[in-house]
Order: C-alpha cells, then sequence, then structure tokens
C-alpha cells in the first residue's frame, strides 16, 4: 500500500474528514516519526511494531566490478520490528 493509497482509503473511511485533512494528518504523523528516529529515538506503535536505528560501524567492502577494497562509513539505518499482534495475523492469513 503507497501512501496515497492509505490517504484514499481513510477519506473513504471517514466521511466527515475530507481528502486534504486526511492527506495532512498522515503527512504529519510521517513526519514526526521521521523526526523522532532521527534524533535517536523510538517510535512504538502498540500491536503493529516498533521502529528504532540501528548502529552499523564502519567496514571494509569491495567494489563488485574492480575487486578494489572501499571503506564503507559507520552509519545509522531504521530498523523495523513487527508487533506480536502483527505477526500473529499476517501468519495466520
Amino acid at each position: 500500500m503507497t501512501r496515497s493509497e492509505l490517504i484514499q482509503k481513510l477519506a473513504l473511511i471517514h466521511h466527515q474528514l475530507t481528502t486534504k485533512d486526511v492527506e495532512l494528518t498522515v503527512h504529519t504523523i510521517m513526519e514526526e516519526m521521521s523526526r523522532t528516529l532521527a534524533k535517536g529515538g523510538r517510535v512504538e506503535i502498540r500491536g503493529f511494531g516498533c521502529f528504532t536505528c540501528n548502529y552499523r560501524p564502519q567496514r571494509q567492502a569491495r567494489n563488485p566490478k574492480t575487486g578494489a577494497p572501499v571503506l564503507v562509513p559507520a552509519k545509522y539505518v531504521p530498523h523495523f520490528k513487527a508487533g506480536k499482534e502483527l505477526r500473529e495475523r499476517v501468519d495466520s492469513d
């Protein structure tokens, strides 16, 4: 499901809200989640899952085309861990 599909679905479910209102709400939620993760925080949505940032240390890699060694810098990457309820729903279907 894409962001625009989510907005359309929510607008259909909640007739009292305009599509612009739903779009603003979804944008605000995504923006706050991104901002929290960028600060190193954690976003937990009960029944769905938890978003965190994992640290990956600096490492030596190889360029697949030339075989030359390349230094990959340390970085933080987003990580999602599904909640129990979500795992059970996906597994049962």
